[in-house]
């Protein structure tokens, strides 16, 4: 086999992580675990310095008191 090299874009692989795609893949995901923990959960997509982020969150005090019993949300996340 020949020696092959490989050089990474790091401008292009930050700009695929700050993409509108990206964000769509992550808000498509977000949705799944906000589906699955059940109600009172809400997500948020964000992009930051480095790269695009999606969490979910217990918004309401039912939801906070069933994930901090249950941890609905880890669950959730398989």
């Amino acid at each position: 086999m020949a020696k092959m090299k490989f050089k990474l874009n790091r401008s292009g692989v930050a700009a695929l992580m700050k993409s509108n795609q990206m964000q769509g893949v992550l808000e498509e995901k977000a949705t799944g675990v906000r589906n699955r923990a059940g109600e009172g959960y809400k997500q948020d997509v964000y992009v930051g310095k480095t790269r695009a982020n999606a969490m979910v969150y217990a918004d309401t005090y039912q939801a906070k008191k069933d994930n901090m019993k249950n941890n609905t949300l880890l669950k959730a996340v398989r």
